[in-house]
């Protein structure tokens, strides 16, 4: 459960994710606890190691806990630690992660799933310095910076009750909140690429030829809401699964599941002999106004007029990544925006 190395070099330049970066950078020299929050997969617990490792701990030890991953008689021990004979099993003492982390960080992962008589021991070591083991009737005085995260509203849990209101005023000093991929979407292929690098050394094949436009794409118009765990497991996926390692990434594996073969989930899952016959389910029966008559080569100038714009205003009128987003060369969309005028927008 805990680290001890320098923090991992991290890939991003867009403007949301710098102006993160810069709030870590005032926040890190200070010892008071930080919350870090976001969505899942966006980096929370490398961001809380940056706060630490950017802060004059930086040569002491950070210890991380998931805290979901433990039920509240052992998260106590793990925190706390225990004397021996404090209960069935503990044959020795048990030194504390908030004793091993005296002088630097605990990083406190999924703090929202703490019970609230928990809450109130770390409210205690926040507000006085002290701990006691389980157990134990010493009381030890420790110097550790606490940084939480979590994806959870805490406000709005401890307007709930299911948090304490005292421990998040605590807690809350200062937030970071990491954005989600969407947002960052200048920093999606250069992420990609870093992790198809990293997954065809892993794999041991001499380079990664990079993605085609489709796959770029692809990977630009895909809304990521698992973030940028989604994004390297995507990646490596579609690395490891390409046929050429010499040819650029042509299909990007979103979908693990995906496959013409369905699982069978039961009875329930087959067509009914009173369904309704194919031909009615079709699309184009299905429709209730024709279509027809239309003016095709309007309808399709307009509808090539909403994408570019779509793509566009998505790429923040970055015209290369408004090409890539449209699977056109750079030359190609400039054509077009000539065509419909709007070549003289912000490029």
């Amino acid at each position: 459960m805990s680290v001890e190395r320098p923090a991992q070099a991290i890939i991003g330049e867009a403007p949301s994710f710098l102006s993160m970066l810069e709030h870590v950078s005032r926040a890190a020299p200070l010892s008071k606890p930080v919350l870090v929050v976001g969505e899942r997969g966006t980096g929370k617990e490398l961001i809380a190691s940056r706060l630490h490792f950017l802060s004059d701990r930086w040569e002491s030890r950070v210890v991380k806990v998931n805290c979901a991953a433990l039920t509240e008689s052992i998260l106590e021990s793990e925190l706390f630690g225990h004397e021996a004979g404090a209960f069935t099993g503990a044959v020795k003492q048990h030194t504390g992660h908030f004793e091993r982390a005296d002088g630097g960080t605990l990083i406190l992962d999924e703090l929202a799933t703490i019970g609230l008589r928990m809450q109130e021991k770390i409210l205690r070591v926040i507000e006085y310095g002290e701990i006691q083991r389980v157990g134990g009737n010493e009381t030890l005085n420790v110097d550790v910076r606490i940084v939480g995260s979590t994806n959870a509203d805490l406000p709005a849990l401890a307007a709930n009750g299911g948090f304490r209101l005292d421990l998040l005023d605590r807690l809350a000093f200062d937030v970071i909140t990491v954005p989600p991929l969407r947002e960052r979407i200048e920093d999606i292929m250069p992420l990609a690429h870093a992790f198809a690098i990293n997954m065809a050394s892993e794999l041991k094949r001499p380079l990664f030829a990079g993605f085609s436009p489709r796959a770029s794409s692809a990977l630009l118009r895909h809304d990521w809401p698992g973030n940028v765990r989604e994004l390297k497991n995507t990646v490596e996926r579609s690395v490891y699964r390409a046929d050429d390692d010499r040819k650029p990434i042509k299909t990007i594996a979103f979908d693990p599941f995906d496959s013409p073969f369905e699982l069978r989930r039961g009875e329930t899952a087959r067509p009914s002999p009173t369904s309704t016959s194919p031909i009615h389910d079709s699309p184009i029966s299905a429709r209730k106004t024709p279509l027809l008559p239309m003016d095709l080569v309007r309808r399709l100038e307009d509808t090539e007029l909403e994408c570019l714009e779509a793509a566009l205003e998505k790429a923040r009128f970055n015209q290369r990544m408004a090409a890539d987003l449209l699977g056109l060369s750079y030359h190609q969309l400039r054509g077009r925006l000539r065509k419909h005028g709007l070549a003289a927008r912000p490029a």
